[in-house]
């Protein structure tokens, strides 16, 4: 009976503690803070109200030139589009959106000098003949990864496919446990629960052993999932800990660049790419918006160490870091099948389309099927023609999504995309048992791409991505085979469907549009 009595107050101090923690006063303080900024700026409209002709006119005046400013960058045509349009209609706002939110600014990163270490550090191993004799498709996109990602393609590289978080999560502690020299790891979203808990037993145990360990996670995903200064925390107990450009109570033109990728690297022999985060909703162990569908492509050989050059070009400051020091002496004998392998970067920086444009490739290079799986679908106007041109020219294109979404806006702008690409033939399904967060693209058999990469304005165009593009190598057979696995737990959209959306429904609809660069 004591016990009894003693629960429900066990529960108000648990309340008590996760309502005062640091982390939601921490929320509390920047939700004050920015508020606090919109009021100043509120008050500062009231006050001068009586020349708000003139305060409209120069916003109108300052709107033409952002938009003039906008045409003239080095980035899609689609993408200045569809910042031009709100920013003309919305002329008091709609320039301070582009700043804070489209990249009005070039990021924190030094494109020239992650070129030279690129070019310094990163060398394939494909020989030119074997290139050729793969067939022109896969000639022009190892190219392109080359010249314009400056990533080399490799040969000497195990892949080995997980279609479930949960599948990967046991091998990712036994890769850990097999660390003798260091351990990276960069992830968008490092939360506490069961598995960080394990993974950061392991992490303190390899760094009291001598390990290096190091950690980078993105100071806004990782913001409501961890307390303040969690880096020093860390550090205090051995690990190297770098937040990326850390949450601030201020609207900043600079917080819109995220680092999005997902890399895990052990001594440099093996490593891993995905869309699984280090959180328990991940490997199942949390439901979020129902069952949460993810992957994972572990690597294992010569492409690793493209992905620890990866890594270190976002770890380093300005320190001058030896890379040739984390080479590996040897690599252990690898099982690879003779496919091809390569690991890619992207940044937010308006020359770099890496991701949008290796899609846009193999979508049209697919002849027979290409499957796409990804989260949000908010594509331009480019990417929407590419794949109807291919649905109409025979080519079976599947596209999955969520059926329970994480995020409704963002989820209604999806589907607003459905009903262009179902007239040309493209077939849509939604994962409905719960959120699809495995981003993948797949073709012909032969043609597959593993990463970070969503299908939205943000991860083509905002944010740091990774991932590995794989040709005729046995991981590209097990992706269609996740995806094929994974189609028949999915519910197919069809016109039908969309032409019964509520009439509100389809004026926001266009409203979201609109403004989709902005989610």
């Amino acid at each position: 009976m004591e016990e009894n009595r003693t629960d429900p107050q066990t529960a108000d101090v648990r309340r008590y503690q996760t309502v005062f923690s640091p982390r939601h006063q921490r929320f509390a303080l920047v939700a004050g803070s920015i508020l606090a900024q919109a009021a100043v700026f509120a008050l500062m409209l009231t006050a001068f109200s009586r020349y708000f002709a003139y305060f409209y006119w120069l916003c109108v005046l300052v709107s033409v030139g952002v938009s003039l400013f906008i045409s003239t960058r080095k980035t899609k045509l689609a993408y200045k589009m569809a910042w031009i349009v709100p920013i003309l209609v919305l002329p008091i706002v709609g320039g301070a959106m582009y700043l804070i939110l489209g990249g009005g600014r070039k990021p924190k990163f030094e494109k020239a000098a992650t070129a030279r270490r690129y070019r310094r550090h990163l060398t394939g191993t494909v020989p030119e003949p074997d290139l050729t004799g793969r067939g022109p498709d896969c000639v022009q996109q190892v190219r392109y990864l080359r010249t314009a990602a400056l990533c080399p393609a490799y040969r000497n590289t195990e892949t080995r496919y997980f279609p479930t978080g949960a599948a990967f999560f046991p091998v990712l502690l036994e890769e850990l446990e097999r660390a003798e020299r260091y351990i990276f790891l960069e992830y968008f979203v490092v939360a506490g629960g069961e598995l960080w808990s394990q993974v950061l037993d392991v992490l303190i145990r390899k760094a009291q052993a001598g390990v290096d360990v190091r950690l980078m996670y993105d100071g806004v995903g990782s913001a409501p999932t961890l307390p303040a200064r969690y880096d020093r925390t860390l550090g205090e107990l051995g690990i190297q800990c770098r937040p990326f450009q850390p949450f601030r109570p201020v609207l900043s033109i600079h917080q819109n660049n995220r680092d999005h990728r997902k890399i895990l690297i052990v001594d440099g022999v093996t490593g891993a790419v995905g869309g699984m985060n280090l959180a328990d909703e991940y490997i199942g162990k949390k439901e979020r918006f129902g069952e949460w569908k993810d992957n994972a492509l572990l690597l294992r050989g010569e492409a690793v160490w493209s992905l620890v050059v990866f890594f270190l070009d976002m770890w380093d400051r300005g320190e001058g870091v030896d890379y040739d020091a984390f080479r590996p002496a040897a690599l252990p004998p690898v099982n690879a099948a003779g496919g091809l392998v390569v690991p890619y970067a992207d940044t937010p920086m308006p020359s770099d389309t890496i991701c949008a444009d290796l899609y846009l490739q193999m979508i049209t290079k697919a002849k027979e099927y290409l499957y796409i799986t990804t989260p949000y679908l908010i594509i331009d106007e480019t990417m929407t023609a590419a794949l109807s041109t291919a649905a109409r020219s025979g080519v079976d294109v599947r596209i999955l999504t969520p059926h329970i979404p994480d995020k409704k806006v963002v989820f209604q702008v999806t589907r607003s995309n459905y009903p262009v690409l179902l007239e040309a033939g493209v077939k849509i399904y939604e994962f409905t048992p719960g959120f699809l967060h495995s981003k993948v693209v797949v073709s012909d058999d032969r043609c597959a791409s593993v990463g970070s990469c969503n299908l939205d304005y943000r991860s083509f165009y905002l944010q740091f991505e990774n991932g590995v593009w794989l040709w005729g190598d046995p991981a590209v057979a097990a992706i269609r085979d996740d995806v094929l696995a994974t189609l028949a737990r999915c519910r197919e959209v069809t016109l039908r469907d969309t032409e019964q959306t509520p009439r509100l429904t389809r004026f926001l609809n266009v409203f979201y549009r609109l403004f989709a660069p902005t989610f």
